[in-house]
């Protein structure tokens, strides 16, 4: 029997990029990212508890410059700052007279908060139970959106090359049982609160309409102050598009035919110029970018987004722990393979999705970059400075050194 060829060893030394991961929901791990390989991770905030977390590390590991010769070695992070879909019943969007001063905008308690959670939890009963009743008093109070939207402005302001993210829309999503005072105690301590952790789950599930609403003002967050996106999807890939195309409706690239590029003496698949836009407006009102993370969509569902038209640069990362089900040894899928084989190579990233930093989440890249490379036929040097170039350019966008 021939003994098992060692593996070709991986170019970390050319650096390997993190689209998308939640170390922060166990900062005992935040010490080990000075000791990963991976050479930045793009860092997520989900939620009211994580927030100041990515901040505060943010403030020792954040980058500081789009231009990685430029980096220290304590420059280990993006900070992403949003407000997941699985939290989103948790806000209110506050509407008319009430948006005028959003700092007076209070959370809401007692009677307006179960009505609240009647209105944007289904099913939806007029009358609910003694035991949905237990369940929607026991539920975080409701805060202010607008409210969390300024103080993601004012993160994004003080951290120059900080994203947006984790945003989002999910249909299969339920809502955990609120803690219970005799579960408390069994908590794992090491874990940020606010995560499922266990729970069970209960009957509700966030209604879509608010969802969208709440997913696309961070969109024009997004494209207010002109930083990319890393957008959730579970079951709701076809609404994530059209809430995109809301917003760019309007300012579609022109998309030049064959005669008109024979005439005009271009080689160029694309006019590259937007359609005509308002001069008055200061950024258009669309996302820069988007990275679709951990893309769980068909094939059909993604060909959406190749339509040379979208003003939008898509990008669509992949990862062992949500598109490979966390098997690490085993054969990769033929449908994954076909996935990748469809996503063109300038619109690749690779991603760990853990929630845990240090060797483990390198494991992860490694596994998934080697793959991707496999499938695409690249060698391994020419995938990791592709998969690179696309984390860089999804980022920083298309950045010169002056």
């Amino acid at each position: 029997m021939n003994p098992p060829q060692e593996k070709e060893p991986f170019p970390w030394s050319m650096g390997v990029y993190d689209a998308h991961c939640h170390p922060t929901d166990t900062m005992t791990s935040i010490p080990a990212i000075k000791t990963m390989k991976t050479r930045i991770l793009t860092v997520m905030a989900t939620r009211s508890q994580d927030q100041e977390l990515v901040t505060s590390v943010a403030d020792s590991h954040s980058v500081k410059s789009p231009f990685p010769e430029k980096w220290s070695d304590d420059e280990r992070i993006v900070p992403c700052f949003g407000w997941h879909p699985w939290f989103s019943h948790q806000m209110y969007v506050a509407e008319g007279d009430d948006v005028g001063d959003v700092d007076a905008l209070r959370d809401l308690v007692g009677e307006e908060k179960v009505r609240h959670y009647q209105r944007v939890l289904l099913p939806r009963r007029d009358d609910p139970s003694e035991e949905d009743l237990r369940i929607f008093r026991a539920l975080p109070d409701p805060t202010p959106f607008q409210k969390f939207l300024a103080e993601a402005k004012r993160q994004l302001q003080k951290y120059p090359l900080a994203q947006v993210g984790e945003i989002g829309l999910d249909r299969s999503f339920r809502v955990p049982e609120p803690w219970a005072p005799d579960l408390e105690d069994k908590r794992d301590k090491t874990l940020t609160i606010g995560g499922r952790e266990g729970r069970r789950l209960t009957p509700f599930r966030v209604d879509m309409k608010h969802q969208k609403m709440i997913v696309k003002m961070q969109f024009q967050l997004a494209a207010e102050m002109n930083r990319a996106v890393s957008v959730h999807g579970v079951q709701a890939h076809g609404m994530v598009f059209d809430t995109l195309k809301e917003l760019y409706e309007g300012h579609e690239k022109k998309v030049l035919s064959k005669r008109e590029k024979k005439k005009q003496g271009t080689s160029q698949p694309t006019e590259t110029s937007h359609s005509e836009v308002d001069t008055e407006t200061t950024s258009p009102p669309y996302p820069p970018r988007i990275c679709l993370h951990s893309y769980s969509g068909n094939a059909s569902n993604f060909k959406q987004y190749l339509n040379p038209a979208i003003p939008v640069e898509i990008f669509a990362s992949f990862s062992t722990a949500i598109n490979l089900s966390d098997d690490l040894d085993g054969e990769t899928p033929k449908s994954f393979e076909e996935m990748i084989q469809i996503v063109p190579d300038h619109m690749l990233l690779i991603e760990s999705d853990l929630h845990t930093a240090g060797e483990h989440m390198d494991t992860r890249i490694e596994d998934i970059a080697r793959r991707i490379c496999k499938v695409k036929g690249w060698k391994l040097e020419e995938g990791v400075r592709i998969l690179g170039d696309n984390w860089r350019r999804f980022i920083f966008g298309d950045v010169r050194d002056g």
